[in-house]
């Protein structure tokens, strides 16, 4: 077993172990690629939901029911957004993009999918 194992990125708990080719963390039960958090320490790389690399100019298609502040209606599951820029947001939103429907406003990358 090797002394420099990464900490759990659930529950940052330093008490990780390998099993085969995962590792684990005994506190929160997570498990994960080894080489999964040393490709997305990369910094100024922007991932999906799914892990797909993103970039300017992309479409993405919303993963979840999102309420929007100053709507009656949320933001559906499935909306398609197109032509995505790249950002450093405000607080975790790194997309900028314009909503059919909605109009411009930035997004968290960990709510949308490459399309």
């Amino acid at each position: 077993m090797s002394e420099n194992l990464p900490p759990c990125p659930e529950c940052s708990s330093e008490y990780s172990y390998e099993m085969g080719a995962l590792l684990v963390c005994p506190e929160c039960a997570h498990e994960w690629e080894a080489s999964a958090v040393e490709s997305s320490s990369e910094e100024g790389v922007i991932r999906d939901a799914v892990g797909n690399l993103l970039s300017d100019g992309d479409s993405v298609t919303i993963v979840k029911i999102m309420k929007v502040k100053g709507s009656p209606t949320p933001l559906k599951a499935g909306t398609k957004v197109r032509n995505i820029r790249l950002v450093a947001g405000v607080g975790d939103h790194d997309i900028d993009a314009k909503v059919d429907g909605f109009g411009p406003m930035q997004l968290k990358s960990s709510v949308v999918k490459k399309a």
